[in-house]
């Protein structure tokens, strides 16, 4: 649905006692992004618009006015907007129509692309650093003409220009200011997990799987996991891998499981509900991440969070933000990057110890409910954009 001929009559008739507030993402929005939306629709103050180039999903993105240039017209400004930051003089207008009072840009190269919007509506820009954006050397993949080189130049105007800058760990916030963010610009801001969603079935059972959620790529760290799956199924034969995800690397980890392993699943990626049902009928959560060749590397993995909410224990690695989500010993265990022996063994001691997995899925739940719930990190994102505007 195109939203593009939204006039201000129209802005003014949603919801005229809330301020609106443009949530910019260039391609809206990539199957794995579902903590925007979530984050969004949780607003309580502010009315959301998102404003991109390009829809991928529009499933995704529930009943926000959605702002792109007009059908037909929206690879050719794509095109010039991504690559000299030309704005077609409609979709800008249509823009202002919103009469929005903050910007908040989506990772670190959708900040650059929404610096030409800023300057145009003189809006304050927010930008969240998710994790490649600020640890990746190679950004080509992620818009066409680019390069680390482009990005590099863009992002420091970016953190001259923009009001402020949210790091989703304090991993992240470490990498900005290491690649010169101004220190005092960077707010640390976990986005929260909806604990009235993912809440655990009781009535379910168990069963003795260890399940992977997320891309199939490099810094996901999948093969270790498949390793480390080998020796946990040399001890514990009943236990099943499933993974839920796609990507580059699937044919690879597929042939390397066929090799390791003699019970396992590839599921592919899945909708939310079904990845939700896994996660209530899984033993344990694996996030192997690794620190990819390029740099990149996790933020502050949100499955990581649902799957605490979802009283699920995660053995995971000493990597990014991760530690910071998972505490050692009292919602989970940690191994070092690439340590599928030692990943292994902690798998291994919470399958086998039933009390220390309810332990584990306990504090899980409780910890997510007290300092990672949507509600109360949405207020909080809602104070930093009162802050910001005032």
């Amino acid at each position: 649905m195109d939203f593009s001929s939204l006039k201000t009559s129209d802005r003014a008739s949603v919801n005229s006692n809330k301020k609106p507030v443009i949530i910019f993402r260039n391609e809206l929005l990539h199957y794995s992004e579902t903590f925007i939306p979530a984050q969004i629709n949780s607003l309580s103050s502010y009315e959301p618009y998102y404003v991109g180039t390009k829809v991928i999903d529009p499933q995704k993105l529930g009943k926000a006015p959605l702002v792109v240039p007009f059908e037909g017209k929206s690879r050719i400004y794509r095109q010039l907007f991504t690559r000299t930051g030309y704005i077609w003089q409609g979709w800008l207008k249509t823009i202002k129509a919103i009469q929005a009072k903050l910007i908040h840009a989506h990772f670190g190269i959708d900040g650059v692309l929404a610096l030409p919007l800023a300057r145009k509506t003189h809006l304050p820009l927010l930008v969240t650093f998710h994790g490649y954006d600020i640890t990746s050397n190679d950004c080509s993949k992620y818009v066409s003409g680019w390069n680390y080189e482009t990005y590099n130049r863009g992002r420091q105007i970016l953190f001259k220009e923009a009001k402020s800058f949210i790091a989703v760990s304090d991993f992240i916030r470490s990498q900005l200011i290491a690649k010169g963010c101004p220190e005092e610009k960077i707010i640390v801001h976990y986005i929260g997990i909806d604990t009235d969603k993912f809440t655990p079935d009781p009535t379910i059972n168990r069963q003795p799987v260890v399940l992977f959620v997320g891309r199939l790529v490099e810094k996901k760290g999948c093969e270790y996991l498949i390793r480390a799956m080998a020796q946990v199924q040399s001890v514990m034969p009943e236990v099943k891998l499933v993974i839920i995800g796609d990507g580059i690397l699937r044919q690879k980890l597929e042939q390397l499981a066929a090799q390791l392993l003699y019970s396992y699943r590839f599921l592919g990626a899945q909708p939310p509900e079904i990845v939700k049902t896994w996660m209530n009928q899984s033993q344990l959560m694996a996030v192997p991440s690794v620190t990819a060749a390029t740099g990149d590397t996790e933020g502050a993995p949100m499955v990581v969070l649902e799957a605490q909410a979802m009283g699920l224990p995660v053995v995971g690695s000493l990597h990014a933000g991760i530690p910071e989500l998972v505490l050692e010993g009292e919602t989970g265990l940690l191994a070092k990057e690439k340590d599928w022996k030692t990943m292994a063994e902690k798998i291994i001691f919470i399958l086998k110890d039933n009390l220390f997995w309810h332990k584990l899925s306990q504090q899980g739940q409780e910890r997510v409910n007290t300092s990672f719930n949507l509600r109360t990190q949405t207020q909080a994102l809602e104070n930093i954009y009162d802050r910001l505007i005032a």
